[in-house]
């Protein structure tokens, strides 16, 4: 009997539950909002922590040591996330995707707005920071479920053959919040004094990110269900059966391919799509956070280079997002990993060479061409890579799991152990070479090591391998 089950990489048959073109529109535009919302409390706080903060919530330390703080403090958000992960992912797996998704956007963009209102060291000294780290952890908390419930949800709408060009959707999110984050910080540090975005116009683009979570909130508000959920067969009453419901169904029903992911333990898919994410995430967080601070503090070059240099490189991205997507789809996204690592690690020396020359523009292709080739590229395959590679019943928890804590080890501590590791080499790039290097050959080896995912079966419960 079992010989007629179809193997995980199977093509996905057609769906039972369909959904209109205008639901598809609708599930698009969720993920980018909510992924563009993350992704612009990530890049305000990066650019506040390499610019202003710490001179604002770290004064009383010498420079050096404040910007090793402010670095940790951007850190601490992401002791949160796996613990925001792991409670809404269940949920979600549990519920729906759908009504997590709205609480995630919710407790996210809250505490971002609410850092815009916080005192300043000045005002109220230790106080000040401590504030800082509990909205970073309820800021983290919230955000720990959200991309990963934007690429589930994303990848679950779109149809099999464009799951790829659909999903980088939510990789421009990322690049939308970026741009709009470094975009806002350019016209401060152009429009404002030095004084001025330190007594206040730092607070400007905090509070001005509330305006894109009510948008979001109310686009999810009008949101339907995955269809795959729907489509799962333990799912009754929009909600999922136990594990011992489930069990017994599998036996009464005598359903193969759930026998055999109940037997099947996913040990290789997690440790795939793991590394897969600590790559990506690591280099993101030394390019995108790290890199920043390298080029305004150690390499002492005009603050608003840094920010900069950061819309330049996410507005190609624009292009580079969805070019990756469809060759994912059409080449397969293990090849396509394979790619666009091998070409990151033989382009790490001579770009960080190039930003470490201090000559502006190139500064700006080294940052641009590692920028786009090792975090955003890698971006626009993982976010339906991930989800891809899990079965139905477990796909966001262990999507969110994986994503969290890859990105907990890689970009939560990466840039505080560069940042101390520059520092106590009088400000050598190497180090940043360095980490860059290995996060890069991880995500290589584990592209190497995976079976080909692209296209499966979203409804089918076991891993891809």
């Amino acid at each position: 009997m079992s010989s007629n089950v179809p193997d995980v990489d199977a093509p996905a048959p057609p769906p039972t539950v369909i959904r209109s073109t205008a639901d598809l529109v609708r599930a698009a535009v969720s993920g980018w909002l909510g992924t563009a919302l993350e992704f612009m409390d990530f890049q305000l706080y990066s650019l506040a922590a390499a610019l202003v903060f710490n001179e604002i919530f770290f004064s009383g330390s010498n420079p050096a040591i404040a910007v090793v703080l402010a670095m940790a403090t951007y850190g601490v958000g992401y002791l949160a996330r796996p613990l925001g992960a792991f409670y809404f992912s269940r949920k979600g797996d549990k519920i729906g995707r759908k009504k997590v998704l709205f609480q995630t956007i919710l407790l996210m963009g809250l505490a971002t707005t609410l850092i815009g209102f916080l005192p300043t060291y000045e005002a109220v000294g230790v106080l000040a920071p401590i504030l800082l780290v509990l909205l970073r952890l309820a800021q983290g908390f919230g955000a720990g479920a959200e991309i990963s419930g934007a690429g589930v949800m994303l990848s679950e709408y779109a149809p099999t053959h464009r799951r790829g060009i659909i999903a980088s959707l939510v990789a421009l999110g990322t690049n939308c919040g970026t741009l709009l984050a470094s975009g806002i910080w350019a016209i401060l540090l152009v429009v404002l004094t030095q004084e001025e975005v330190i007594a206040w116009g730092w607070r400007i683009p905090f509070i001005a990110s509330a305006l894109i979570m009510l948008f979001a909130v109310w686009v999810r508000l009008n949101l339907k269900e995955s269809p795959v959920f729907e489509e799962r067969t333990d799912v009754v009453d929009g909600r999922a059966m136990t594990h011992v419901e489930y069990v017994e169904q599998a036996v009464e029903t005598n359903d193969i391919r759930t026998l055999q992911s109940l037997e099947r333990k996913p040990i290789k898919a997690i440790v795939v799509a793991f590394f897969l994410r600590f790559g990506q995430a690591g280099n993101s967080g030394m390019i995108q956070t790290y890199l920043i601070s390298f080029i305004t503090v150690t390499l002492a070059m005009d603050k608003g280079v840094g920010a900069n240099v950061v819309i330049i490189s996410s507005l190609i991205g624009f292009a580079t997002i969805p070019i990756v997507g469809f060759l994912g789809d059409k080449f397969g996204r293990r090849r396509m990993y394979i790619i666009m690592t091998s070409i990151a690690l033989v382009l790490i020396i001579p770009t960080m060479l190039a930003i470490n020359s201090k000559e502006l523009a190139a500064v700006f292709v080294g940052y641009v061409v590692i920028h786009n080739i090792g975090v955003l590229g890698l971006a626009s395959l993982e976010n339906i890579s991930i989800p891809e590679i899990f079965g139905a019943r477990n796909r966001y928890t262990l999507t969110a799991m994986v994503r969290e804590i890859a990105a907990i080890i890689a970009t939560g501590i990466g840039p505080v152990i560069v940042a101390a590791w520059v520092a106590a080499t009088t400000g050598s790039v190497i180090p940043i070479m360095v980490l860059l290097g290995v996060y890069t050959l991880l995500a290589l080896i584990a592209a190497i090591i995976a079976r080909e995912w692209t296209g499966r079966d979203l409804t089918d419960p076991r891993p891809a391998m």
